[in-house]
């Protein structure tokens, strides 16, 4: 049972804590104009437009860095955000979102950026790679289909190890198979079960 979605914060934006369990990509949907105290929200496929990212000032000053000042253009756009633990507000640690890589950036970029009043540190940001093409829709349900006619849908574990040997890499859902991918799946099953 994984338990992160346990732990996330009942708020109405992101928060540092919901990122504990680790790093995660995020697709931006929409850039839309915040409060005065806090500018910018970036709704994100993941979290939706009820917890939508509100962004730093640091974090902002990368983002134009690194993709420019039009912020309609960062719809589709990927980022990974991390907890960083040493962020501080009003003088004690208490934690914030930072961003550790992009999509559309060619090379890591690296900014001097302020980090207390008068002090500045470099601050890193990675390339992010282009997202792996997944499994269409049809092709998820013509899978769930052949399973189910196969029986293997009965034995879960007996299925992902299937599905994980024809895929050549560990698969915890078929969500996660790639078009190629699931063309070899369908192939060892049909193989496997005389379909």
């Amino acid at each position: 049972m994984d338990l992160t979605e346990t732990i996330q914060a009942k708020s109405d934006q992101l928060n540092a804590d919901d990122l504990i369990a680790g790093p995660r990509i995020v697709t931006i949907t929409e850039v839309r104009r915040g409060t005065a105290e806090q500018p910018v929200e970036i709704v994100t496929a993941e979290f939706g437009p009820g917890r939508p990212f509100k962004p730093s000032k640091t974090v902002r000053r990368i983002l134009v860095a690194a993709w420019g000042k039009e912020a309609s253009a960062y719809t589709g756009r990927r980022m990974m955000l991390y907890r960083d633990p040493d962020v501080k507000f009003g003088g004690s640690a208490v934690g914030g979102i930072r961003v550790s890589a992009l999509s559309h950036i060619d090379k890591r970029l690296t900014l001097a950026l302020t980090v207390t009043r008068g002090k500045r540190a470099p601050y890193t940001v990675d390339p992010l790679p282009d997202a792996p093409e997944v499994i269409s829709a049809d092709d998820l349900k013509r899978l769930n289909k052949l399973l189910t006619d196969t029986g293997l849908i009965q034995d879960r574990d007996q299925a992902l190890k299937l599905i994980s040997q024809a895929a050549g890499r560990t698969i915890t859902s078929t969500k996660e198979l790639t078009p190629t991918e699931a063309q070899n799946v369908f192939a060892q099953i049909a193989k496997e079960t005389d379909q």
